[in-house]
């Protein structure tokens, strides 16, 4: 039956990836993948061997029609990211439309993702909270901040290592040094941490120690 899968896989530790994802990673037609020499590691490493295709963020506008063209002609697909679940800060949201509009069945997957660990091991309130992704560069960043300044829930937010430090004295700046926040890395990986604190204290020790790896920020909502 034409379907497309979305399916997650490990954002570091190869264990996370689920029995059932490899099930269907061998019986789809084909594989779209962020970056097919990533993903190909992950499909030797479980003996997957499937046609696969790039399909990421600065070509996924010109390969949709194509991948719904072969959907409806009977074949299945899945789209893996480089880690983690697509769509979340990943391509997919372009796909999984294309599929509705054209009444093509979408099944997602459960499995990896960042920011729910993170939010878990933060001890900040998890009941309720907002997922930003990766903040605006340029364009809109101030805007957002100012948004964020007055958000009561708790906040999620993606960051580089490069980028990680502007990020927290931007957050400083609009938020209050003493806003709380939780910050996790390399999370299922080798070298996780989680550091908690207040901003002003966060921002003093990357400052000290140098950033590596993949963020996510945990910050505690307007009291």
């Amino acid at each position: 039956m034409t379907k497309l899968f979305l399916v997650p896989t490990p954002i570091g530790n190869l264990e996370d990836m689920t029995l059932r994802g490899i099930r269907i990673l061998k019986e789809v037609d084909f594989i779209l993948a962020e970056d097919t020499r990533k993903s190909g590691i992950l499909l030797r490493h479980f003996n997957i061997s499937k046609p696969m295709h790039s399909h990421h963020q600065h070509n996924e506008h010109k390969t949709v029609e194509v991948i719904i063209q072969r959907l409806e002609n009977g074949e299945t697909a899945a789209l893996i990211t480089d880690a983690g679940t697509p769509a979340i800060s990943d391509p997919g949201f372009l796909i999984v439309r294309a599929c509705i509009e054209n009444n093509i069945e979408v099944e997602c997957l459960p499995g990896a993702t960042a920011f729910i660990p993170a939010l878990v091991n933060s001890g900040l309130p998890n009941d309720k909270f907002v997922f930003e992704g990766f903040l605006p560069k340029k364009k809109g960043r101030q805007t957002r901040l100012k948004v964020l300044a007055e958000e009561t829930r708790t906040m999620v937010i993606y960051e580089s290592p490069y980028k990680l430090i502007k990020t927290l004295k931007d957050l400083a700046e609009y938020l209050g040094e003493n806003r709380q926040v939780s910050i996790s890395r390399e999370i299922t990986k080798i070298h996780e941490e989680t550091i908690r604190g207040n901003l002003a204290e966060l921002i003093q020790h990357f400052e000290n120690k140098a950033p590596k790896g993949e963020f996510v920020l945990i910050i505690s909502g307007k009291e």
